[in-house]
Formats: C-alpha cells, sequence, structure tokens
C-alpha cells in the first residue's frame, strides 16, 4: 500500500494529507447493506426472482457471463402507497452535473443524470438511471455537492419488458470519459442510428467497478486514482496515434519512458482492462515499434479473458490472439 501511495503522489504531485483530504465516493441512496455480510440481497436488485444477486453486480454477471453490466442496481428502501420508490437518490462526491435526460423513451437508463467528478486529478463521472423524478435545478452545468438530493429513485426504461416494482432501483455507475469526439466515431460506426444523448451515450463512459471502490473506501485512504492504475490487464495493445483526448484528460495514466522523450512519440503501448478502460498509456518512439498495423495485440491475458469474456475484445483463432471487430472498435473510439 505504501509503495502505491507514493506512485500516486508522484504522478499528482499532491501531498499525502492532501490526496486523502479528496472527496470519497458515498453511496448514492441510504441503502448501505453493501456492508452487511450476507446480505446482498437487500442491496442489490437481481434481474429476476430466480437470479442471484450478482447478476444487480458489475462485471460479466448476466447471460451466464457473456453479457455486461457496468453498474450496481441498488434496491430501494421505501415506497408510497402505491408501491412506488420513494429514495432519494443523492451525489456519490462533490462535481459538476454535465448531462440530465428528462425523456424516459429515449434510453434503456430511463430517466438519468451523469455528474462529473475531479478526485486525485482524475476525472469520473458517475451516473444515476432509472429516475422517476430529477431535483428541481439540477440541470447541465450546476454544482452539486456529495449527499446531496438530485432525484428519486424509480423504474423508467425504455426497454420493452419494464422494471417490476419489487426490483425498482437505481442503476448507479462510475466512469472514465472516452471521447469528446464520439459523436463522429458513432455515425461512422452506427449508421442509420439515432443518438439521442451525443458524447453522453453510455458507448461512450467505461465503467469502473463501483462495489469495489466503495468498499474500498469504508477501509479508509482509499485512492481513486491508486484504484485505476491497479486494474487487472485484459491485454496490451500497441496503437499508432501520438495525439488523442484521453492522454490529456487522464495523463496521471500516462507513463514515462525516455527513449520517447528523446526521439519523440510514435505510439502508445496501451493496457486495457476486461471492460476496456485504457489504465496504463506507455509512450513509444519509432525506433520501439515494429510493423506498420494501427493496432497490434501485444499479449493477452489468459486467464482474465477465460473469467471475463462478455466484452469480447479478444478471441483466439487457429492458436493465435486476435483483437475482434468489437475490440478494434473500442480502440478507434480511444484513438479518434
Amino acid at each position: 500500500m505504501r509503495r502505491q501511495l507514493l506512485t500516486a503522489l508522484a504522478v499528482t504531485g499532491l501531498s499525502a494529507a492532501t490526496l486523502f483530504a479528496q472527496t470519497p465516493f458515498r453511496f448514492p441512496t441510504a441503502n448501505h447493506a453493501l456492508y452487511e455480510p450476507g446480505q446482498e440481497l437487500k442491496f442489490f436488485a437481481p434481474t429476476a426472482p430466480d437470479k442471484p444477486w450478482t447478476s444487480g453486480s458489475f462485471g460479466c454477471v448476466r447471460s451466464d457471463g457473456w453479457q455486461m453490466h457496468e453498474g450496481l442496481d441498488i434496491l430501494h428502501q421505501h415506497t408510497d402507497r402505491r408501491g412506488e420508490p420513494t429514495d432519494p437518490v443523492m451525489a456519490t462526491a462533490d462535481g459538476t452535473v454535465v448531462y440530465v435526460s428528462t425523456r424516459a423513451a429515449l434510453s434503456n437508463y430511463g430517466k438519468y443524470v451523469v455528474i462529473r467528478h475531479i478526485i486525485e486529478g482524475l476525472e469520473i463521472y458517475s451516473l444515476y438511471a432509472h429516475l422517476s423524478a430529477i431535483q428541481p435545478g439540477i440541470a447541465a452545468g450546476q454544482a452539486v455537492k456529495a449527499g446531496q438530493v438530485i432525484a428519486t429513485m424509480g423504474r423508467t426504461s425504455n426497454t420493452s419488458e419494464r422494471i417490476i416494482q419489487a426490483r425498482a432501483h437505481v442503476h448507479f455507475e462510475l466512469n472514465v470519459f472516452v471521447n469528446e469526439n464520439f459523436s463522429g466515431w458513432y455515425k461512422k460506426n452506427f449508421p442509420g442510428q439515432r443518438n439521442d444523448h451525443g458524447i453522453w451515450n453510455g458507448y461512450n463512459l467505461n465503467g469502473l467497478d463501483p462495489r469495489e471502490i466503495l468498499l474500498g473506501e469504508r477501509g479508509g485512504k482509499f485512492s481513486i486514482l491508486n484504484f485505476v492504475r491497479g486494474q487487472t490487464e485484459l491485454c496490451r495493445v500497441l496503437v499508432r496515434a501520438a495525439n488523442f483526448p484521453y492522454l490529456k484528460r487522464y495523463a496521471s495514466l500516462v507513463l514515462k519512458n525516455p527513449s520517447a522523450e528523446k526521439e519523440g512519440v510514435a505510439g502508445y503501448e496501451v493496457a486495457l482492462n476486461y471492460n476496456g478502460v485504457a489504465f496504463a498509456l506507455l509512450p513509444r518512439a519509432a525506433s520501439e515499434i515494429k510493423g506498420a498495423a494501427k493496432f497490434q495485440l501485444l499479449s493477452v491475458n489468459e486467464k482474465e479473458e477465460s473469467a471475463h469474456p462478455c466484452r469480447k475484445l479478444v478471441v483466439q483463432r487457429g492458436g493465435r490472439w486476435q483483437l475482434t471487430e468489437q475490440g478494434q472498435r473500442e480502440l478507434e473510439l480511444l484513438v479518434n
């Protein structure tokens, strides 16, 4: 832990006192049953009564492990006379509202809010979905404080199968933002499909596991920067791109390489976790790069891919690992 702390301080230039004075992430509702061993069904809303609580958690938890769920479905605790949820939904940390969607029919998120947070110099975006109502004054550009009520829990969505009252919940995400050039990428990759939410489309937000973060916060001296930098690597890819927005937005995830500093940067070696989060980016000089391909798959953590295959970023064909079409598309978005 001490070594991780020193790494974080070196990267951010923060003192230890400043680092841990940063606003921690809080639960977005009054439901804290995550802290109660064996009480997961009081906290998570599984997808059906016969499904395990894990189907409401983060990761490859649906469709027998082949479907990704990028947040936590946090169960309601209170209802009105009609059985509808009344739980307040609160900002997880100090931040600024960047997007509010009030038209439930436009997304499987239903009505949702996105808030930008800067913690340890890192941009994290929280998302709160399936809301029934959004508080007056909650609009893009509005500053909010940790614990401030921003909405009321609901069960709104545009899916054909409605969220039943018994599993009313808030879908809660903590994400990194991929690229402000998202709209152009989306139009190219999904021609003819509508993008009603611009850069705040869920495709442009890569989720981290909020459960691990909330549990980490309870342990004290939690560092979100260390958490992101310490993600388990699914694969490592060389990208022939030297200037893309992610590098500036997440400068604290960019590593040092004396050769590239001396000769100039011709590309980056990018480590991705199983959800496609780029958590380490190593600059490479032209002398260090072989081949002309825009994307070169350098390595795959086979154990991690076997445990978390749902994003389908890599595939083994003929005994060789390759990037899938989905994997290449994710990289195109990153460096667009």
